[in-house]
């Protein structure tokens, strides 16, 4: 069995689920005790009915909670009907952060009738870059990347549409032009995010939330003013940011993807420091949009991703022009006269340096959350003092009424769906009695590298350690996509459309009865590819229910159905004709 806690690509082996209980009166009861609530005008009257209704379980559908404390995180034995108005605070509710979750979860309390503020606030970068209201993934993170990523398909499919019979010139991308539409897109959710609020009936509080106690924090805002807010219950959603090397000049020199998505002026001949799939997607579209680009990997690339579809993607960037410097660590950025940066590197295996300058250095080498201003020791609040993040079960902290969803949970996927779903769901269990709780296993996610890789699951080293080498059975195919064909043009001897550069792979679990535990594909669309079998996986889909579906045809997403050849076959896996 997996341990608990243990994370891959696909999901993360969570806690045994414990059950919640509910009770309830009749409907006459309710109905009645209802009526004379709104037909009471004090509101100290209406509360001690609220409060009466509460202990018989009825007015918000279930059994009152009960939550075990532990030194590492609660155990909450029911998540039911919380004392949603019982109380002497401001707030049922306080939400602490604008982003996908916390914007999900205030909105979704607020229609089950709870009180909710939410605080939002970004800190600049040290490039001086802020932003609205949504988070990182409307703002500098999933919405501006892939967007500046179907740049780059475009401008790639040129060739495809001359061969196709267009007549056809580039002359060249305008990055400003490229910039100003996405930020006035971006800026037009940061407005459509707040009037929702406004219409859900969230309050809206542009500061920056740290606690005093276990029900208070204080709000800061832009101006300095503070403001002591008290509430009953509190969801920590303030996210992650990206960190910095510490390494002389970093902060002076560097961006990072807090940056780069606004940059006023196009990037030129770029670095971007780091193997992960955020310094790899920026490479890709950079190098799409023409920039002489350049990555620096100290050690593998996709770090928790399936090795070979890693080296697959890197070897395919290679090829279509970016630089790979691997082994490579930056240990120290200067800006020079010209306005330049001259980085220098150090070789991680030899020890040895060298210099390199550019224009613009991108640093993408992992992300801390940010609960260091958040005061969480007043509040009692455990965390994890290497990351920042927040150990939780369910979503629930060691303090019982402070809970946490989104990128500050411990050993959890930072995703933008994640974080929105665990919200929901843990808001219905707050407040009406849910029963539901977010599932962190088989999560589909996709990187959007030039050649973009979708993944549900495992990944074959994962599979392997867990079920063993004899238990594990991988199907493979090579192929192009139809869409590819007509296109034979070549840049430095290598073919714009490479023959059998797509790949497909499943990983079945022999031990039972070959149910798939690991879905990858490499290839155009991988999103779209990979969202619809995230569905058949967590319906526990094995290799004989992919085999029985009929592919629709020609697509690329129907050689998950045609899937023959396995990997211990020796068999060629390339694949020949259509």
């Amino acid at each position: 069995s997996i341990p608990t806690g243990v994370t891959s690509p696909g999901g993360t082996h969570q806690h045994p689920a414990i059950s919640a209980t509910t009770s309830n009166l009749g409907n006459w009861a309710a109905a009645a005790v209802c009526l004379a609530v709104a037909l009471t005008p004090n509101s100290t009257v209406k509360r001690h009915f609220r409060s009466a209704l509460r202990l018989l379980g009825t007015f918000t559908g279930g059994a009152k909670q009960t939550v075990k404390s532990s030194t590492a995180a609660a155990t909450p034995s029911t998540m039911a009907s919380s004392s949603m108005g019982n109380h002497s605070y401001e707030y049922d509710l306080v939400v602490l952060g604008g982003g996908s979750g916390g914007l999900a979860a205030a909105k979704e309390a607020a229609k089950l009738g709870a009180k909710v503020i939410c605080l939002d606030f970004v800190k600049p970068s040290p490039a001086g870059t802020t932003w609205g209201l949504g988070g990182t993934c409307v703002n500098v993170g999933c919405i501006p990347k892939k967007l500046m990523h179907q740049a780059g398909i475009l401008g790639e499919s040129f060739s495809d549409a001359k061969e196709f019979g267009w007549n056809v010139k580039s002359e060249g991308h305008d990055w400003n032009k490229m910039v100003t539409a996405i930020q006035d897109h971006i800026g037009s959710l940061n407005f459509g995010y707040r009037t929702t609020l406004r219409d859900k009936n969230v309050e809206y509080m542009n500061a920056y939330g740290a606690f005093v106690d276990a029900h208070t924090i204080t709000a800061t805002k832009k101006s300095g003013k503070v403001q002591t807010i008290t509430a009953d219950k509190f969801i920590i959603a303030v996210g992650g940011r990206p960190s910095y090397l510490d390494v002389p000049g970093a902060r002076e020199c560097c961006i990072t993807s807090d940056d780069v998505f606004s940059l006023p002026a196009p990037p030129g001949k770029t670095l971007c420091v780091g193997a992960s799939y955020i310094s790899l997607e920026t490479a890709g579209f950079l190098a799409a949009l023409g920039y002489d680009t350049s990555v620096a990997i100290r050690s593998v690339p996709l770090r928790g991703f399936d090795t070979e579809i890693a080296d697959k993607i890197v070897g395919f960037m290679e090829r279509h022009g970016t630089n790979f410097m691997r082994d490579s660590q930056p240990s120290k950025f200067e800006k020079t006269p010209e306005g330049k940066i001259k980085v220098t590197v150090k070789n991680t295996v030899f020890g040895s340096e060298f210099d390199a300058e550019f224009d613009t250095v991108v640093l993408a080498v992992g992300r801390f959350a940010v609960t260091e201003g958040l005061n969480l020791a007043a509040a009692g609040v455990e965390r994890n003092p290497k990351n920042g993040k927040i150990p939780c079960i369910d979503e629930v902290t060691n303090v019982p009424h402070i809970y946490a969803v989104g990128d500050v949970l411990d050993t959890r996927q930072e995703l933008t769906p994640v974080a929105i779903k665990a919200g929901m769901r843990l808001v219905q269990r707050i407040y009406n009695g849910g029963t539901l709780k977010m599932d962190y296993d088989l999560v589909p996610t996709t990187v959007f590298t030039p050649l973009e890789y979708g993944c549900i699951g495992m990944s074959e080293e994962l599979a392997v350690e867990t079920f063993g080498a004899d238990n594990v059975e991988v199907y493979q195919s090579y192929f192009k996509p139809l869409e590819w064909v007509l296109n034979h043009e070549e840049h430095d001897g290598v073919a714009h459309r490479e023959d059998n550069a797509c790949y497909a792979k499943l990983i079945t679990n022999l031990a039972d009865d070959e149910r798939v535990v690991g879905f990858h594909y490499v290839g155009p669309g991988a999103g779209e590819v990979t969202q619809g079998y995230a569905v058949a996986m967590k319906m526990g889909a094995k290799k004989s229910d992919f085999d029985g579906t009929v592919g629709i045809h020609p697509t690329v997403s129907e050689e998950f159905t045609l899937l023959s050849v396995t990997k211990r076959s020796g068999v060629d896996a390339a694949k020949k004709g259509c």
